[in-house]
């Protein structure tokens, strides 16, 4: 995994990476066990990142932690490794983890099962499934069991690895609070809780599902919560559930990473479709990540890319499990080479050589962007991170570049690109675009001439309808609204008689022949 490989961008990275030609592991220095130790050698890792050696030594302490990270800073391995070497501490007790007798109770369990020790929280499936293989890596030589759970596929294979007994349960909040009121979970044996990017359990609504499962556990205990951005209802809740706990702040989430290239393409809306295809026929890349705002929005681009030749996939929370883990999978070997995904879906990802990240749309808040441009430029490596704006999105690429402190480069190369004006023209009444100089003025005289028109037709109208109706001499009246052109148009006609004969000559025939086709269309109407 990459997540406990040095991250060069960010501030602290020199005091944590020893010097040239050095051997000794950053890892032993901080007082891990040497089961964990193996399994840190087995990936090959040697040099711990700047919130792993800030995270780590407060955590084996036993006191709680405040992190704030963001995503490819090797915060996983800053929780994971020490928390290992904890539950080494103490051997696993023999304890039933349901709370049902027999075969027909809810929960039932023949027979002792170890008690859930760690219990780690996470936004997504994807997250909790990344989370479960790093303490299966990181674990491999403790013999301590592990398990997620997490909704989207059955829970039967869940229930049984439950009963079977595990240390480190990995779980999203719904899936977790099901198994809870079904009986089949225990939470009153947990000693370390750790909440992984609390920012988005509650934008995504997990507020009282965590409250009702953080209920469940003994106060006494460890709390390690981790979050992507620091806003105030998180350091409300922290107060709550943690104590007296150590701050870790590292890579600001307005610090995207510097190796990671930043431009972007002022572009209508309509052509952003064609702007993607040809970008990615014509640039060279290796994996690509596409962001949509949207669920459909990602599967429209994924069947707009197929028409034009070019194969993805689409990752969102309308996607099942298993269709997730396929694509997933698949990207990750390079078939096919581009992904889109939503936010919530892509949260955490960890995947290598991801070259590009495209944000078809940009998000509503500028530190997803940070978050997104994130998935690139991992571990040292350069990336290149592409934005599409179209004229409405221009608010939010100015909160962007005021949250990053910079101005992102204007890229005008590609054919279908096209230059918005600085200056957006419509009121919002989604209705087509104009040109600029024909915006605001031109639509109110096109409607004070309209309501101008209406009146003085509408008038004739009002005066004389049971006239029109039994005289059938209204031949100036206009009951449709279409007629109200008619009806302007001959008025300057009659005006028209003293200038050319031919005029005069030509049209009373044509508004003839209008008038009878508007009393046919009025009598048909009626």
């Amino acid at each position: 995994m990459t997540q406990n490989t040095t991250h060069p961008s960010s501030p602290d990275a020199v005091e944590s990476t020893p010097a040239a030609g050095k051997k000794e592991n950053d890892f032993a220095k901080l007082g891990l066990s040497g089961a964990v130790l193996r399994a840190v050698d087995d990936e090959g890792y040697h040099t711990a990142t700047p919130i792993q050696a800030q995270a780590i030594p407060p955590v084996l302490a036993g006191d709680d932690i405040m992190g704030c990270a963001q995503t490819g800073t090797g915060k996983t391995a800053a929780f994971a490794l020490p928390t290992l070497h904890r539950l080494m501490d103490g051997a696993p007790q023999p304890r039933d983890n349901t709370r049902g007798k027999g075969k027909g109770a809810k929960g039932g369990h023949h027979g002792p099962a170890r008690k859930i020790r760690c219990l780690v929280l996470a936004p997504t499936r994807e997250l909790a499934a990344q989370i479960r293989e790093s303490f299966n890596v990181y674990g491999r030589h403790t013999g301590l069991r592990h398990s997620v759970i997490f909704g989207g596929v059955g829970q039967n294979p869940q229930v049984k690895a439950l009963r079977a007994g595990v240390d480190i349960l990995v779980a999203t909040p719904g899936r977790l609070l099901d198994l809870m009121n079904q009986g089949h979970v225990n939470l009153s044996g947990v000693e370390v809780l750790i909440l992984d990017e609390a920012d988005q359990m509650l934008d995504m609504g997990f507020l009282p599902d965590l409250r009702r499962i953080i209920a469940a556990v003994p106060k006494k205990r460890q709390t390690l919560m981790f979050s992507a951005t620091m806003p105030d209802e998180i350091r409300k809740l922290a107060d709550r559930w943690l104590n007296k706990p150590k701050t870790v702040e590292v890579a600001r989430v307005s610090s995207p990473a510097k190796r990671v290239e930043q431009s972007v393409y002022h572009v209508e809306k309509r052509l952003k479709p064609q702007l993607l295809a040809h970008y990615l026929t014509s640039t060279p890349r290796e994996r690509t990540l596409v962001f949509a705002r949207t669920k459909h929005g990602a599967d429209k681009i994924v069947k707009m890319l197929s028409k034009s030749g070019l194969t993805a996939a689409a990752i969102h929370g309308n996607k099942s499990q298993n269709a997730r883990t396929r694509a997933l999978d698949a990207f990750k070997s390079n078939r096919p080479p581009v992904l889109v995904a939503t936010d919530i879906a892509a949260r955490g990802l960890d995947i290598d050589s991801v070259s590009h990240v495209i944000n078809f749309e940009l998000p509503e808040t500028p530190e997803v962007y940070v978050h997104r441009i994130g998935r690139t430029g991992r571990a040292g490596a350069e990336g290149c991170a592409i934005s599409f704006c179209s004229g409405d999105e221009r608010p939010k690429l100015k909160a962007i570049e005021r949250l990053t402190r910079r101005q992102i480069a204007v890229l005008d190369d590609h054919p279908e690109y096209k230059a918005l004006p600085k200056i957006e023209t419509g009121g919002g009444d989604n209705r087509p675009p104009r040109a600029p100089k024909k915006g605001a003025p031109d639509r109110r005289r096109s409607r004070n001439g309209a309501k101008a028109g209406a009146g003085k037709a509408g008038a004739g109208k009002r005066k004389r309808p049971a006239g029109a109706k039994s005289s059938g001499g209204g031949h100036s009246n206009s009951s449709a609204a279409g007629s109200q052109s008619a009806s302007n148009t001959s008025r300057p006609k009659k005006a028209s008689g003293s200038t050319t004969g031919a005029k005069v000559t030509d049209t009373p025939k044509p508004n003839t022949e209008l008038r009878r086709q508007k009393r046919r269309s009025t009598a048909i109407g009626r």
